[in-house]
């Protein structure tokens, strides 16, 4: 039996284990939907159980089938409105279109902000993300925003899973990087590098390079910190850069691993002892391909988020020390 005001999990068909392994640390089941598409693509969705009144939390990550999970995502928000949930929450490990979130260039669209006048329009009332490409988004809502880190999980793996840390050094492989890096350089009290990336030319098709503007690798071990990976290329240079200056070992540290287009075959084979992503995205079929890709539940992180949010606590304590001193669950 469910009193008034309970907490109410959704999902849709984005990454319905993570879903799963939020619920049952919740000690909740997940509310029964259906979520499918009719044979032209057009999005389905039947809840089966009553949330009126509710705590109402749906989960879905922006990933796999992008444009297929936000319209999924909008659609369950608008039938929870209509059906009369107390409070929609719309909890995205991974926001889709972060990386669009500024216009760089003439007319480019700034669709971060598109998919956040979505989501209000939609019904949300509350949004609980993670690692948000550009801190900026948050401004783009008109309604409460949590934007989780991982950076306490990432300095719980580094501090019990990679040898020599002490000797370490914390590596961003461009500029964009640099806050998140000397942040966790500093909390580990080591030293930080920055890597710049440019191309010999000015065609795009003209070969890349890169070069360490910052820092001294040489008989360190050298962890690289970035917020995304997606085709790959990024690492693969930085990975080379790094061992080309004389790096000791090399670790790969990532919030999101998209591996859109990622060749797994070319990052198997790469001098890299552990890429460690989160699985803000399914990772099962990428740890498949590649041996050296260790996965770093947040499902802790996201129940424990939803717990206080649900109880009007502060939710300040999962950016530093309870994330931290908690023992980090590998995939």
């Amino acid at each position: 039996m469910y009193h008034a005001n309970s907490i109410r999990i959704l999902t849709g068909n984005s990454h319905p284990e993570l879903a799963q392994s939020v619920a049952e640390r919740l000690g909740v089941p997940l509310v029964s939907t259906t979520v499918r598409n009719f044979s032209n693509g057009e999005v389905d969705v039947k809840i089966t159980e009553s949330v009126r009144d509710e705590d109402v939390f749906i989960i879905q990550s922006g990933c796999k089938d992008v444009n297929d999970n936000l319209m999924e995502l909008l659609i369950l928000i608008s039938a929870c409105r209509t059906a009369s949930a107390r409070r929609i929450t719309a909890v995205i490990p991974c926001y889709p279109y972060a990386r669009m979130d500024k216009k760089d260039k003439s007319r480019a669209p700034i669709t971060a902000k598109l998919v956040a006048n979505m989501l209000v329009v939609a019904g949300c009332d509350h949004v609980i993300t993670m690692d948000l490409h550009a801190s900026q988004i948050q401004g783009f809502f008109d309604i409460p925003v949590d934007n989780l880190w991982s950076e306490p999980l990432m300095l719980s793996y580094i501090r019990h899973r990679i040898p020599g840390w002490q000797d370490g050094i914390i590596v961003s492989p461009d500029a964009g990087g640099a806050k998140r890096v000397t942040a966790i350089a500093d909390k580990l009290n080591v030293e930080f590098a920055l890597i710049h990336r440019k191309r010999d030319g000015k065609s795009e098709d003209a070969p890349e390079r890169m070069e360490l503007l910052v820092g001294d690798v040489k008989d360190k071990v050298a962890i690289l910190v970035d917020d995304m990976i997606d085709t790959g290329k990024t690492l693969i240079l930085a990975v080379r850069t790094l061992k080309e200056k004389g790096a000791k070992a090399v670790y790969a540290v990532v919030s999101h691993g998209l591996f859109s287009e990622a060749n797994m075959s070319v990052l198997e084979e790469l001098p890299i002892e552990q890429l460690v992503v989160t699985n803000t995205i399914p990772q099962t079929q990428h740890q498949n391909a590649c041996s050296k890709l260790l996965t770093i539940d947040i499902s802790p992180t996201l129940a424990e988020s939803i717990r206080r949010t649900h109880n009007g606590e502060s939710i300040s304590l999962l950016f530093g020390e309870w994330a931290e001193q908690g023992n980090i669950t590998v995939l």
